[in-house]
Order: C-alpha cells, then sequence, then structure tokens
C-alpha cells in the first residue's frame, strides 16, 4: 500500500513538472515570436531610413550632424548581437529620428516634398506598430518574468534554466530631453 502512495506521489510530481514545463517552453516561444514581430517592424524602419536621410540631404545640406547621427545610429543597430544591444540601440536610433523630424520641420519646401511626406507616413506607421509590437513583446516577457519568479514554478525555472528575459524600456533621460534644433 505504501509503494502505491509513493508511485501516486511521485506521478502527480512528475505530471506537474512536466505541465509547468511545458507552461515555460509556451511562453518562451511567445516571447520569441513577440520579439521576431517588433523585429520585423524594426527591419522595415531601418530600411526606411536611408531614403529619409537622402531626402532630407538635399534640403537640409548644413545638417550634416543630425544626418550623421541618424546613419551612425543606425549602424550601431546593425551591429548589435544580443536582445539587450538590439533594445538599447533601438533607444538611440529612435531618440535621432526624433531630431531629424525636428530638422525636417524648419524647411517648408521639405515638409511640401511628395517624397519626403509619402516617406514619413511610412515611418509613423511603421512607428505605431512598433510601438503595438512592443506592448505585445513586454506582456508575454512579463508573464514569462512572472513564472520564473513565483514559487513553485521558480524551482522548475531554475533547474531548467529558464531565465529572466529583458524587458523593452525606453531610456527615460533621452526620451525626456527636448529636441533642439540651431541654425
Amino acid at each position: 500500500m505504501l509503494i502505491w502512495i509513493i508511485i501516486g506521489i511521485i506521478i502527480v510530481l512528475a505530471l506537474i513538472f512536466v505541465g509547468m514545463y511545458n507552461s515555460f517552453i509556451k511562453l518562451k516561444n511567445s516571447c520569441d515570436e513577440a520579439y521576431s514581430t517588433m523585429d520585423v517592424y524594426l527591419k522595415k524602419r531601418f530600411d526606411l531610413i536611408p531614403n529619409l536621410v537622402e531626402t532630407v540631404k538635399g534640403y537640409a545640406a548644413h545638417e550634416k550632424e543630425t544626418l550623421q547621427n541618424v546613419i551612425a545610429a543606425r549602424n550601431n543597430l546593425q551591429n548589435a548581437s544580443t536582445t539587450e544591444e538590439k533594445l538599447a540601440g533601438e533607444n538611440a536610433l529612435q531618440g535621432t529620428l526624433k531630431t531629424l523630424f525636428a530638422v525636417a520641420e524648419a524647411y517648408p519646401d521639405l515638409k511640401a516634398n511628395t517624397n519626403f511626406l509619402d516617406l514619413q507616413d511610412q515611418l509613423k506607421g511603421v512607428e505605431n506598430d512598433i510601438a503595438n509590437s512592443r506592448k505585445y513583446y513586454n506582456a508575454v516577457v512579463k508573464q514569462f518574468n512572472t513564472k520564473c519568479e513565483m514559487f513553485p514554478s521558480n524551482i522548475i525555472a531554475g533547474i531548467c534554466h529558464f531565465e529572466k528575459k529583458p524587458m523593452f524600456e525606453v531610456d527615460s533621460a533621452e526620451e525626456r530631453k527636448n529636441v533642439e534644433v540651431k541654425f
């Protein structure tokens, strides 16, 4: 009789372990899918930037530093290899794009240029998609990280080497700065 109780307990524990493990895998895959979705939109924006910069270049030749900063931020993002580096590079690129649009606002002819307006509209649409994908990414990462920290699933996370994933956070100091345009 004692053997059947022990076997029953082992079976219940094994089922709990398998259930928790599978829920970790499901959440991990959701995090990966959310990051990939965000990455698609980031790539789309990444591809629009050279066209936007070239359009602005013709009108704002003396804004060389701003244009160089945008290109440098884009190149740094392209060279990022880890998720953390990509998220940090994304924040830097977002800041330089704000400056680029502030410069563009100072040129009435540029604001009327249909190529620029089309590119700007495309970029705005992509920015909205990126914002939504960031929300989704952070939501699934939050679920995963919560599961990694809560008892008893934190035991399974430790045994199976499931580690917390980074949230997408905007650099608040950079985000709160006013964009400065000088002539």
